[in-house]
């Protein structure tokens, strides 16, 4: 029987509260990123509440996919911070509780919210893609909301220009106005000037009914005759004059139909059946060129057996054809070009439309390809960026909304990038389509993976002084011993018994020196080989720490000047580089790397060499240092 315990409780409450919240956030930035390119065909067209409410619904139905990864990096990020600052991620550590059954439930809510997403793509997306597009389509379709501006000749009446001095905005009356009468052309032109007047929409919103006042009419009259020079015109005056402009100021929604051929409004079967059909059809149409480009003009027309002449083929190289040319009349050579020219654009022609339909559908088979894989990249993105956030919280230690939010918005615009990046190569056709769609997956994967496998074993991530350790190491940059002298000291040094110390270890040192032959080149086949590790030199360098240890308790200063004299041995860097064996034999193999190894473990032989001849002198000048002492304290 499934028994929930309260640790799981505790941990999906204490993420599913941060999960609801960072999802509002992300989806209403998201919205708001969405909305901002479409703001130019909301603003000014008298829209309803009830268009723009379902706009906005449609368009956050489809933001759901893409806001639910970003959500889960944040919340996952934001609550293991606030385990590892609160010391919860500690306690349970040292309970025993692994890292990943810490996060064992929220793996199950995880997976459940990529169930979800996935839902959201195949079901409800496509459904809610249509309808949103199909607003948007209405949208620029639809006439702007009439609001004729004060000295500004206005436009936005098709064949018609209007120019009002001034209005008055309570009344709705217009002052001075001028209009300009286009439909006709601009050579019959009809031109009205009124002191005064008034706009008002009919009932159907489909025409504007036009009230002047005290006004004249100028209107240039067709002539018969087209020599005529004087064109006769009509000038009218009105005290009151009535018109109609035909203005289609309602909303119309576009047909469904037109939706059909984007690949973002399809469900996967349907996007399936489309692949095929489209596959099927690209390669019959691709036969079908191929057939007629060879029986055509790269192939000459083959002759029927009962023909009575037999044509054969003819090499141009045979031929003279400048001399026929130039034998040819001025008549017959324009002839000639003309007639090459024409064949030429004709064939030009030709293969440029079939190249713009096989391209067109290679294109939107492309499209549907990427809109296929897109349904599954989207839903497995919500659980890589669990893996990436959950242990990357507890590496890091810090809740809130400060450092989490820059970790997440920084690996967010790393995987958009890649995301885009793809998305456009196999869009163009430059990358294979699955290739270009799951590179994201395929390069965030393994960084969730390493981030969880170091977390899980405690192992330091963004600590900049192991890696700067490691760089030392392996450039052979060593560091400077600094001891300074104590303030309070408990145990001081025996110096009867060091001096013996030393002068084993300088014995020892000098016996290495002879044994290891380090000034020689080593066998390049037995240094990789070898498997074994250099214990007499650990062990003389424990003996060194030790005798370091014990004399930085001195209260000499010039014995703690000379300590600070001593080398810091790097034990392991005169052997082979690598633990592992088969990769010391991968090197052995590879030259080039191996040679560049092999003279980096020659220098360091060298310069342990050196660091030995350095430890005898400062034994030795330690040693002396103690004799001193204790010569000063015996006469003292």
């Amino acid at each position: 029987m499934l028994r929930i315990k309260k640790l799981d409780i505790f941990i999906l409450k204490s993420f599913g509260m941060l999960f609801m919240g960072t999802f509002f956030i992300c989806l209403f930035i998201f919205m708001m990123q969405f909305l901002w390119r479409y703001v130019e065909d909301l603003v000014g067209k008298g829209l309803s509440m009830t268009v723009l409410a379902k706009f906005f619904f449609y368009s956050g139905l489809t933001l759901v996919p893409l806001s639910l990864p970003l959500a889960i990096l944040l919340a996952s990020l934001i609550t293991f911070g606030n385990f590892g600052e609160r010391f919860e991620l500690l306690a349970m550590k040292a309970a025993g509780i692994s890292l990943l059954r810490i996060m064992r439930p929220l793996m199950v809510f995880v997976l459940f919210i990529c169930g979800i997403s996935f839902y959201f793509q195949n079901v409800i997306s496509p459904k809610a893609q249509t309808q949103m597009l199909l607003l948007l389509v209405s949208m620029k379709q639809k006439s702007p909301e009439l609001d004729i501006p004060e000295g500004v000749f206005y436009d936005e009446i098709n064949g018609y220009n209007l120019y009002v001095k001034h209005k008055n905005r309570k009344t709705g009356m217009l002052y001075d106005v001028l209009i300009y009468n286009l439909e006709k052309g601009f050579e019959n032109a009809q031109i009205i000037k009124a002191d005064s007047g008034r706009l008002e929409m009919t009932a159907d919103k489909q025409h504007l009914y036009l009230h002047l006042y005290s006004g004249e009419q100028f209107e240039n009259l067709r002539s018969q005759n087209m020599n005529q020079s004087n064109v006769p015109y009509r000038r009218e005056t009105f005290r009151e004059k009535h018109a109609i402009i035909a203005f289609d100021s309602d909303f119309n929604m576009a047909d469904e139909g037109i939706m059909s051929n984007q690949a973002d409004t399809k469900d996967i079967q349907m996007l399936q059946a489309d692949i095929d059909s489209m596959q099927v059809r690209s390669d019959s149409v691709g036969r079908a060129y191929f057939n007629e480009a060879m029986q055509g003009a790269y192939r000459p027309p083959e002759q029927k057996a009962s023909d009575s002449l037999r044509i054969v083929d003819a090499n141009l190289s045979e031929y003279d054809v400048d001399s026929l040319y130039q034998a040819a009349t001025l008549s017959q050579k324009q002839r000639i070009i003309s007639t090459a020219v024409s064949r030429a654009e004709n064939v030009r022609s030709d293969w440029n439309f079939k190249s713009f339909n096989l391209s067109s559908t290679d294109a939107s088979l492309r499209r549907h390809r990427i809109s296929w894989h897109k349904k599954f990249t989207i839903s497995l993105s919500c659980l890589i960026f669990f893996f990436i956030g959950a242990p990357l919280g507890g590496i890091i230690r810090k809740g809130g909304l400060g450092m989490p939010v820059i970790v997440s918005v920084l690996f967010f615009i790393i995987y958009y990038i890649i995301d885009q990046t793809g998305y456009k190569m196999a869009r163009d056709g430059h990358w294979i389509v699955w290739m270009g769609v799951w590179t994201s997956t395929a390069v965030l994967t393994p960084l969730g993976a390493f981030l969880t496998y170091k977390s899980n074993n405690d192992s330091v991530v963004f600590n900049s002084d192991a890696y700067i350790s490691r760089f030392k190491a392996f450039a052979g940059i060593r560091s400077v011993r600094h001891l300074v002298h104590k303030e309070v000291i408990i145990n001081e040094p025996d110096y009867t018994r060091l001096p013996g110390e030393l002068q084993a270890l300088s014995d020892i040192c000098r016996e290495q020196m002879e044994k290891q032959r380090l000034k020689r080149l080593p066998n390049y086949v037995h240094l990789w080989l070898s498997e074994a590790d250099d214990e007499d030199i650990q062990l003389g360098n424990y003996q060194l720490e030790n005798i370091i240890e014990e004399l930085s308790n001195t209260r000499s200063p010039h014995i703690l000047n000379a300590l600070n004299k001593y080398p810091v041995i790097p034990v392991n860097a005169h052997i082979r580089p690598f633990r592992n064996h088969w990769l010391n034999l991968t090197c052995c193999v590879l030259l080039p790397v191996g040679l560049f190894f092999y003279i980096r473990i020659w220098i360091f032989r060298l310069r342990l060499y050196k660091d030995m001849e350095r430890i005898i002198q400062t034994n030795h000048e330690i040693i002396t240092l103690i004799e001193e002492t204790q010569n000063r304290k015996l006469k003292a």
